[in-house]
């Protein structure tokens, strides 16, 4: 494709593959304080109302308090679909990461065997956190970015009485892959074993609901799609589970069973709770809801990656993904092979344009990702490519084609998915 990285008819390229594929979304108000939007795949830009419910003091033990946090659990349930009340929800304090060590130490038994379906950083994360648990634990490692099927899991599985639990990223971020998940979960209740899903960077948008996922449990995060801030993930697991979980842990803190019980008796969370994101997040699910719920949202971040896709494309970029396995989360883009461009300087002129992007993570090419996700509509997408034509332009890229090898590496996916 030709690049339309000059000048007006740049403008005009973009502007036309831009509007091919629009549809109608609803709208984001740009940040009040004027701070870059965040292109991340959370923390994320939040809006004005979900930052103003952080400007009154809460008291953790008031039942005001205990209110709020009854009424977070409840509707993270409903998104998840849980009309039978198998499941319940555990908030816990800190990053997603916590919630996942929480929940494979509490729900994953001291002799029990994981299987981790890996196919980027977060994959591995959950591979390393069993090894610092203790359980065992074997990889099915699929590079920087091939989905793991299922048939291959089904494969394992028939090869290995021994494994009980499986672990699967929803959307992996190191690349932007959307995984089969509901191949992968059909694979597992097949072969009888347990599911174990981290869905950090995609529940909320992409669909999951328990009524047609088969799983044990997954975590999520407060600042990724639902659009609030850090501060406290969740574990939506089945009752059954955490009950099994008593005296399991590794970690007082971590301990999903005991912070289970303690919310469900008292209504508190053990330990001192975020209480500012909690009430920033309540106001997020306002607003999420106002928007149209998980629909609504899928659609706003599908569109927002759409416009971006045809946009960089114009300018000469290139996906990794094909739009098969593309998320509406994150999307990698090749790195330019002309010589003057460097992700560094990229990245500066991007951020004095108003747009903090995220390098890449894979090892075999030199890559970049744009997030798609937090309150960024296509208007603002469309800014985001303007901008990236005018930080080529200032650096003297005069073409944004990736290196040969990015592109034989690409088809290489193709042929082996």
């Amino acid at each position: 494709m030709e690049s339309a990285i000059g000048g007006s008819a740049a403008a005009l390229s973009v502007a036309t593959a831009a509007t091919s594929v629009t549809r109608g979304t609803t709208a984001c108000a740009a940040p009040a304080g004027g701070e870059p939007y965040l292109l991340t795949p959370g923390p994320l830009t939040t809006a004005l109302s979900t930052k103003q419910a952080m400007l009154r003091d809460w008291g953790s033990w008031d039942g005001e308090f205990r209110a709020m946090t009854a009424g977070l659990r409840a509707s993270l349930l409903d998104i998840a679909g849980d009309a039978a009340g198998d499941y319940d929800c555990v908030p816990l304090q800190g990053s997603g990461s916590y919630c996942v060590e929480a929940m494979l130490g509490s729900l994953v038994p001291r002799d029990g065997h994981v299987l981790v379906l890996a196919n980027g950083a977060y994959g591995k994360r959950a591979a390393t956190t069993l090894g610092y648990l203790g359980r065992a634990c074997t990889l099915l490692d699929k590079g920087d970015y091939l989905p793991p099927g299922g048939v291959e899991v089904e494969r394992m599985l028939a090869a290995d009485a021994s494994i009980t639990h499986v672990v699967a990223i929803h959307c992996e971020t190191s690349s932007g892959i959307l995984n089969p998940l509901d191949e992968i979960a059909a694979a597992v209740a097949k072969h009888g074993r347990k599911l174990l899903i981290d869905s950090m960077s995609a529940f909320g948008a992409v669909p999951l609901d328990v009524r047609d996922i088969a799983c044990e449990a997954f975590v999520s995060s407060a600042n990724k799609c639902i659009e609030g801030v850090p501060g406290f993930g969740f574990v939506i697991a089945r009752r059954r589970a955490l009950r099994e979980a008593k005296g399991r842990s590794h970690s007082l803190a971590l301990d999903l069973y005991d912070q289970w019980d303690v919310m469900n008796r008292t209504g508190q969370w053990r330990f001192t709770p975020p209480t500012h994101t909690v009430a920033a997040f309540l106001e997020a699910l306002r607003l999420y809801e106002l928007e149209g719920g998980q629909p609504a949202r899928l659609a706003r971040y599908a569109n927002n990656r759409d416009v971006l896709v045809a946009g960089m494309q114009a300018l000469g970029f290139e996906p990794l993904l094909n739009a098969r396995w593309r998320s509406p989360i994150i999307v990698t883009f090749f790195s330019p092979a002309h010589p003057s461009f460097e992700f560094a300087r990229f990245y500066e002129l991007m951020t004095q344009q108003g747009f903090i992007i995220y390098p890449g993570k894979l090892t075999v090419v030199d890559s970049f990702r744009i997030g798609c996700i937090g309150q960024v509509d296509e208007q603002v997408m469309r800014r985001v490519v303007d901008a990236c034509a005018q930080a080529l332009r200032t650096m003297g890229v005069t073409h944004a084609a990736p290196p040969p090898a990015a592109l034989d590496e690409r088809k290489a996916l193709a042929q082996a998915i």
